[in-house]
């Protein structure tokens, strides 16, 4: 009689980890950054398929990985703040609660499924001087593992992370205008491409939440608009 196969716990578990970073460490990296008018985020991406999407007023999400997973929840993202909203009001949808329920969705599948999720996500909410509540912008990150952080300035997610992180940590300041803000997100982009050649305008994905705008904040920059950023 043959002995049943055992793998210890801890080893299952960094067998997932070990396999889902994999995954995300083939994607291209994500910038979202505050700047002075709301928060620019900025993914190198010179596909069709969109990184970066609205979910809701004030909230923006980014995911690196595997396109599939990533999308799906960003579809269920949409119907979490579209029926909180319905059922209560657009001001009670935020960004910590989105975060937070991305947080255990994504940990449920880490710790009970075979295969986890091969994602990174950002959720990025811009403040609304309207709301006390809601005046400052939030920047959270959730991992593979369900694993929630909350940031400050700027966040990155997939590729070479610390290459990107280190050169905003070098050149990130506060009070940035948009075109130096779009500048700065490619400056790093560039650092933690494999390539490590500039970026130009066709290789970037751009998206903008607009605190002065009314209404809905979120805003897709064109080709053109982006290249009229990094030229001014």
């Amino acid at each position: 009689m043959s002995m049943p196969f055992y793998a210890s716990p801890e080893q299952i578990m960094a067998d997932k980890a070990e396999f889902a970073r994999k995954g995300i460490g083939r994607g291209k990296s994500i910038v979202a950054l505050e700047y002075d008018g709301g928060v620019l985020l900025v993914a190198e991406n010179s596909t069709s398929l969109s990184k970066v999407g609205e979910i809701y007023d004030r909230i923006a999400f980014a995911g690196v990985g595997k396109f599939s997973e990533f999308d799906q929840l960003r579809k269920l993202g949409v119907r979490f703040a579209d029926t909180k909203g319905y059922s209560y009001s657009r001001e009670d949808v935020g960004g910590q609660a989105l975060a937070n329920a991305y947080s255990q969705a994504i940990g449920e599948v880490f710790t009970r499924e075979m295969k986890p999720l091969e994602i990174e996500i950002i959720v990025a909410e811009v403040g609304d001087d309207r709301w006390e509540d809601h005046r400052k912008n939030s920047l959270y990150r959730v991992t593979f593992d369900g694993f929630i952080s909350d940031h400050s300035h700027y966040c990155v997610i997939g590729g070479n992370v610390a290459e990107v992180e280190g050169e905003l940590a070098n050149s990130y300041r506060e009070g940035l205008s948009a075109a130096d803000a779009i500048k700065l997100g490619r400056q790093a982009l560039s650092a933690g491409s494999e390539s490590g050649s500039s970026l130009d305008e066709g290789a970037l994905e751009v998206c903008i939440l607009d605190r002065g705008r009314e209404g809905r904040k979120f805003t897709r920059l064109s080709g053109e608009e982006v290249k009229s950023l990094l030229e001014a």
